[in-house]
């Protein structure tokens, strides 16, 4: 039996499991020369797969409906005709969400379990790491002493980027939702300080309290009115690196802010926003930094496991309401 989940219905706001369709096939899949079958073990649930979900113009098509949704995904090689890959293989790379699936292998890559464990190679070995370490340091440029803000901070690159301007010697501020996470990132990720924005009623006062030297760099995973804020305490030269916008991901209408303009004038800053595979060149190197500090324990990671295929769509849901703790992984 292979079961596949479908978008069924483009979303108006919050994303509802009324949208997503599931099939069941009883049917056998067979491969020829060049294919391999594949058994789905993780699948990666992301904010940015809310863009995909809507027609409008972006970076990367939309998602057809009554058409698989496919996002990062961890798989293990159960038949091969494919010379790059054996039976046994782990392969982590661009799927759909299905149990078992046919494959060429474009764009898959093998992931040793050895090395780490499997999910991480859809969080801080994969995607996540990527965009926090690129993000970070081709765009913010951090030098050592100066003050980082991380925003979306106890989420899956929040917690990566706060990690990585520790270890080149920034002070780091993180932003989260709950008190739990504030302790989280300041227990198990070394963050200087943290802000719950969801208790604190004058987040440009919070924000100048914990960083009195003003803000070098921000790394921006929200969007909405604590960027509004943050550009309040920014230093002259400051860079803001614009990675997400959960916080307007399921607006109806257009948001409103403040003008960026006069903040970026006054202070001569840069704000920059970026996909990942604006650095696709620097993957390689990248990775293996990230596995190195990994493997000199410099760097952790948190994982919210969901158990079970059909959780898929609900576990992404979550991710809006600030239900994960790190990288939000469904394990199959």
């Amino acid at each position: 039996m292979i079961h596949t989940i479908l978008l069924k219905h483009r979303p108006k706001g919050k994303p509802s499991i009324s949208d997503f369709e599931f099939i069941k096939e009883d049917k056998e899949l067979t491969i020829t020369d060049g294919e391999m079958l594949l058994e789905t073990l993780y699948v990666s649930v992301d904010p940015y797969l809310r863009g995909r979900m809507s027609d409008a113009k972006s970076y990367v098509e939309p998602f057809e409906l009554d058409k698989p949704i496919h996002s990062g995904i961890i798989a293990k090689v159960i038949e091969s005709k494919n010379e790059k890959f054996s039976e046994g293989d782990y392969v982590s790379g661009r799927l759909d969400w299905k149990t078992k699936q046919v494959s060429k292998g474009e764009e898959l890559h093998k992931v040793d379990p050895s090395k780490a464990d499997l999910s991480a190679y859809l969080g801080i070995l994969g995607m996540t790491g990527l965009t926090a370490y690129l993000g970070l340091t081709e765009i913010g440029k951090p030098k050592e002493g100066e003050t980082l803000v991380v925003s979306g901070a106890a989420g899956a690159v929040g917690s990566v980027v706060g990690q990585i301007g520790k270890i080149l010697g920034l002070r780091v501020i993180g932003i989260a939702g709950t008190d739990e996470k504030i302790d989280m990132l300041k227990s198990k990720f070394g963050f200087d300080a943290g802000i719950n924005y969801k208790t604190t009623n004058d987040m440009k006062a919070a924000i100048k309290e914990a960083a009195p030297n003003g803000v070098d760099v921000y790394f921006d995973n929200v969007g909405g009115e604590i960027s509004d804020a943050v550009l309040f305490n920014i230093n002259k030269f400051a860079r803001t690196i614009n990675c997400g916008a959960i916080a307007v991901y399921n607006n109806t209408e257009v948001p409103t802010s403040v003008s960026v303009r006069p903040f970026l004038i006054k202070n001569s800053a840069l704000m920059q926003g970026f996909i990942v595979s604006n650095f696709e060149d620097k993957f390689p190197d990248a990775i293996k930094q990230l596995s190195t500090w990994l493997g000199d324990g410099k760097l952790t990671y948190s994982e919210t496991i969901v158990e079970g295929f059909e959780n898929i769509p609900q576990a992404f849901i979550d991710l809006f309401d600030g239900k994960n703790k790190g990288k939000m992984v469904v394990k199959v």
